[in-house]
């Protein structure tokens, strides 16, 4: 059995669409290397950049 890792030990990466770090996540573990976006919601507004504060 894998020994369980703390979730500051996992990678991260900056989101694409919000700029805000997202951490691994099992159901990435195939495609880490093209996962650009922390969330569906983010993918989908890929096209506009959100600004905090405005």
């Amino acid at each position: 059995m894998a020994r369980m890792r703390k979730k500051a030990d996992l990678p991260t990466k900056i989101c694409a669409a919000c700029g805000l770090p997202f951490a691994w996540r099992k159901k990435w573990e195939r495609d880490w290397d093209n996962v650009r976006y922390c969330s569906e919601r983010c993918r989908r507004g890929k096209g506009t950049v959100q600004t905090s504060g405005e």
